[in-house]
């Protein structure tokens, strides 16, 4: 079956960088979508990130243009998303999630798979 892990997170101080990682497994990867979402303390999840499956085309919610980069290597069957700049509103749960479809989509409701997250803190 499809299975999702991420890595990577941790506690950073504000201005500080992450690399999440989420490796993906039983499925052909490269075919697929993936995006990544986020969920603080009383707030619903939200999008962070999307990347078409030739990683070719990316996304990004307003809050972290600039700051995060995401990226993929279908080789390794993994996305990437670097967070540098970071600020105490970017602590959260991290969420990879995989779309059946080479392109993506901003919804939650729009991808198939979800790893199980890894959290995020920033202290100020």
């Amino acid at each position: 079956q499809v299975q999702l892990v991420e890595s990577g997170g941790g506690l950073v101080q504000a201005g500080g960088s992450l690399r999440l990682s989420c490796a993906a497994s039983g499925v052909i990867f490269s075919i697929n979508a993936m995006g990544w979402f986020r969920q603080a303390p009383g707030k619903e999840r939200e999008f962070v990130a999307a990347i078409s499956a030739s990683g070719g085309s990316t996304y990004y919610a307003d809050s972290v243009k600039g700051r995060f980069t995401i990226s993929r290597d279908n080789a390794k069957n993994t996305v990437y998303l670097l967070m540098n700049t970071l600020k105490p509103e970017d602590t959260a749960v991290y969420y990879c999630a995989l779309r059946r479809s080479a392109l993506f989509v901003l919804y939650i409701t729009g991808y198939d798979y979800w790893g199980q997250g890894t959290q995020v803190t920033v202290s100020s």
